[in-house]
């Protein structure tokens, strides 16, 4: 397993990150923490996870995920070996069942839920605590294009404030962006450094053959400023992997069960994954494990968020940081991608 330094932390983190939304809906507790066994049997020491998981979110369901790897820190007694990361929900429509369904980066809620998440994860401290989406309207979950929207939101100064109080505290160690733009993602980093405030240290945003729009502004702001990406759903949630194609739906799958899930499904998208999966046939590869080597290879990434929903999905993608892409195949990822760029923003 290769280790990367998290942004300027000095801390180093698995260049594989063992995602965790799906625990507590798709998976039992015990299948959630076999998968955190399994992953520290190959390497992994990142674990990323959320206040508002598993996903999709649902009332009876909130916090489940935070409470499954507190269950597994009690049992293991091995905090300490594990770089953490979690993070604050932002306001939305499909969350009005956290706080009081008008969620802000404020004192109040940044403090409410961390607090909270402390508790479910069973843990003094949170490694890499992040902001899940932004508060204010910007274009994010699947919006290529901005258009500016006057509104209220908490200023970016009082976040950070805020932020570096619970440094201070000792609750968390460092903070992190997720969803973030180039502008915020900057204007974060200027308010921390004009004012001694933490430094993000990374950006969780998507990240895969469907979805590299992150290239376009934040890859540079990646690499210049030490900020790196944390790539979620690298396999666009499962369609990279073949199983999905020619419009299969497996019983079990993610897509099938959640019809909400309409990101990486469009017909440009299936074009391109039918693509992108021939490819990784023609040259014997496993289409999510090229998929996977794909972003784990890219000079801005710290570390690519893995998901899995058995062991055995868990174990192929654990294998991926294994695999080194040919030049040939890396063109031809190029080729299609030049005829069919970002299908799925």
């Amino acid at each position: 397993m290769d280790y990367r330094q998290l942004g300027r932390t000095g801390i180093n983190v698995s260049s594989l990150c063992l995602g965790t939304m799906t625990w507590g809906q798709q998976n039992t507790p015990s299948e959630g923490i076999a998968q955190i066994e399994r992953a520290k049997a190959y390497g992994i020491n990142f674990i990323d996870t959320a206040e508002m998981y598993p996903v999709p979110p649902r009332p009876e369901t909130y916090g489940r995920t935070e409470e499954i790897i507190g269950e597994y820190f009690q049992k293991h007694g091995d905090r300490a070996d594990w770089i953490l990361a979690s993070k604050v929900a932002g306001p939305g429509n499909s969350i009005s069942h956290i706080r009081d369904g008008n969620l802000k980066h404020n004192r109040e809620h940044i403090v409410a839920a961390l607090d909270a998440s402390l508790k479910r994860l069973k843990t003094d401290w949170i490694d890499l605590y992040q902001l899940h989406w932004p508060e204010r309207p910007t274009n994010y979950f699947g919006q290529l294009g901005y258009s500016h929207t006057p509104s209220e939101f908490t200023p970016l100064e009082e976040v950070l404030e805020v932020l570096n109080d619970q440094v201070k505290a000792g609750k968390i160690r460092h903070i992190g962006l997720s969803n973030e733009t180039p502008w915020g993602t900057m204007k974060f980093l200027q308010l921390a450094e004009q004012f001694g405030w933490p430094r993000a240290a990374s950006i969780q945003n998507p990240y895969n053959l469907l979805n590299r729009s992150f290239e376009v502004g934040l890859a540079e702001v990646a690499i210049r400023e030490q900020c790196g990406l944390l790539a979620y759903s690298p396999l666009a949630f499962g369609m990279l992997s073949g199983k999905y194609s020619n419009g299969a739906r497996p019983e079990n799958g993610r897509i099938t069960l959640f019809s909400r899930f309409t990101r990486y499904t469009n017909p440009e998208s299936e074009a391109a994954c039918e693509r992108y999966v021939a490819l990784a046939r023609e040259h014997n590869l496993d289409p999510a494990q090229m998929a996977l080597a794909f972003v784990t290879a890219q000079p801005f990434v710290t570390s690519n968020i893995i998901g899995a929903t058995s062991l055995e999905q868990l174990e192929s993608n654990l294998t991926s940081s294994e695999l080194k892409l040919s030049d040939e195949v890396l063109a031809s990822i190029e080729a299609i991608h030049r005829s069919q760029p970002n299908p799925a923003p």
